[in-house]
């Protein structure tokens, strides 16, 4: 598939082939439902879905399709993971072999729970910073 630039994730799964568009179908169906309050869109020119952060990308290619959950995502359920090509932030479904859909739902789900801890954390740490900040101009 030629480079180029995507404006929507319709359009990015509409210039593949049809066995790939598919498969790119089915894993974005298992994203939105485990994931609906997730932003869909294009980011480094691949779909991608944000909550309060990234949650992950996918893409297609001619042999497989990319899941990139990050490293935490793939950490999380490396045994899982453990049958299939990837790195530290990825991992490659084969387009000869059905999707796991419901392995992506519980890794979508756990990247959900992640993100928001994480801004939780933050918004905790600032609240104690702002605490703090208020208590030494009290003291002055």
């Amino acid at each position: 598939m030629e480079k180029k630039s995507f404006k929507n994730v319709d359009q990015y799964i509409s210039g593949f082939p049809e066995n790939v568009s598919a498969r790119l179908e089915e894993m974005r169906a298992t994203i939105k439902k485990a994931a609906p309050e997730a932003e869909e869109g294009i980011s480094y020119q691949m779909p991608a879905y944000k909550y309060l952060g990234i949650v992950l990308y996918f893409a297609g290619y001619k042999n497989h399709i990319g899941f990139y959950p990050t490293a935490s995502g793939i950490e999380a359920f490396k045994n899982e993971l453990s049958k299939y090509k990837g790195a530290k932030g990825s991992v490659q479904f084969p387009l000869d072999k059905p999707l796991p859909l419901a392995l992506i739902s519980k890794i979508v789900k756990f990247k959900l729970k992640e993100n928001i801890r994480k801004a939780e954390s933050n918004t905790e740490s600032k609240s104690m910073k702002k605490k703090t900040t208020l208590n030494n101009i009290k003291k002055i």
